[in-house]
């Protein structure tokens, strides 16, 4: 016999009062995991039982309110847009689709390579990289500028994950951006051949993380802030534009000190936002908070190595 849904007030009235054991754990379970039992809708003991809320594994879950989210991953569980819009030409006829995410959260990478199949020369160019959580989409309406994720019919990769290939000459996704410090950026890179200006992002022409003057590994905000010389290996670099509290963490080793007071404008992947400085390597994430993460930053460093391996 199906027993129809009855409220939880009565429910809970008619059972209390003969002393229910079951029900006395099925209420303290609830409340245990951040429930309030007055408000649970249920049907009777024999058909009830309370399941414990799944725990976030995703980045922006564990650490919200992010200004500008680019990832070839899922960031975010309540993210029900594509990753990247990408185009394509056949017999110099271009066309474009979205890509969105596998149902672990992965790019959807059958479909891209799907795309890709009659592509002239096998090469599909992102146009638009989509803000995971909010509306600061990157995009490139000029094709010539517009960064690969297929090359030759084969996926872009870096480490085995798909990610975004600059070519050193005039590539950039760029989206409107206004913010003042703090600010935080986590970005995963690699640049091709160590050379003097290579940039994962700028937030304006002062304001950039990437490779910079020996080169080595820096974050310029007004001022500099160093953290090593630069290698061909895929990074994770890690800052905090807080003025004399900033920090720049390179794969998990972190120096402290002044970047510099500059405000962001203009998010520019892959170059500096007025010319110079594009990046001939690939992106594969770039994360904004308009807050200071430091206490944070060895918990989000891990959750972004956890999926890219970059380090031991």
């Amino acid at each position: 016999m199906a027993f129809p849904p009855v409220p939880f007030q009565e429910w809970f009235l008619r059972q209390t009062s003969t002393g229910n054991a079951a029900l006395n754990a099925y209420v303290a379970r609830v409340k245990a995991d951040g429930g309030v039992v007055e408000a649970i809708g249920c049907v009777p003991l024999a058909v009830w039982d309370w399941v414990a809320p799944v725990a976030p594994t995703l980045l922006l879950d564990l650490y919200p309110n992010a200004a500008a989210a680019y990832s070839l991953r899922k960031l975010r569980a309540a993210y029900s847009g594509s990753a990247v819009r990408v185009r394509k030409e056949v017999s110099t006829v271009s066309s474009e689709t979205d890509i969105g995410f596998l149902a672990d959260g992965s790019l959807d990478t059958v479909s891209l390579l799907a795309f890709a199949s009659d592509a002239d020369s096998g090469d599909v160019f992102v146009v638009t990289w989509y803000d995971q959580s909010l509306s600061n989409d990157a995009t490139q309406s000029t094709a010539a500028n517009q960064p690969k994720i297929v090359s030759g019919g084969s996926l872009v990769t870096e480490n085995g994950k798909a990610a975004v290939e600059f070519d050193g000459v005039n590539d950039v996704l760029q989206s409107s951006f206004s913010s003042s410090q703090p600010l935080t950026i986590a970005s995963i890179g690699n640049i091709d051949t160590a050379r003097t200006f290579d940039y994962f992002v700028s937030l304006n022409s002062t304001f950039v993380l990437g490779s910079d003057g020996t080169p080595e590994w820096r974050l310029l905000a007004g001022s500099s802030l160093t953290n090593g010389a630069v290698n061909d290996d895929q990074t994770l670099l890690f800052a905090v534009a807080n003025s004399t509290s900033s920090i720049l963490s390179v794969n998990g080793s972190s120096v402290s000190g002044d970047a510099g007071t500059a405000a962001a404008n203009l998010i520019s992947i892959g170059a500096r936002s007025i010319g110079g400085g594009e990046l001939l390597g690939s992106v594969s994430e770039v994360i904004i908070w308009s807050l200071d993460q430091s206490a944070n930053r060895t918990s989000i460093e891990t959750n972004i190595n956890t999926f890219y391996s970059i380090y031991p």
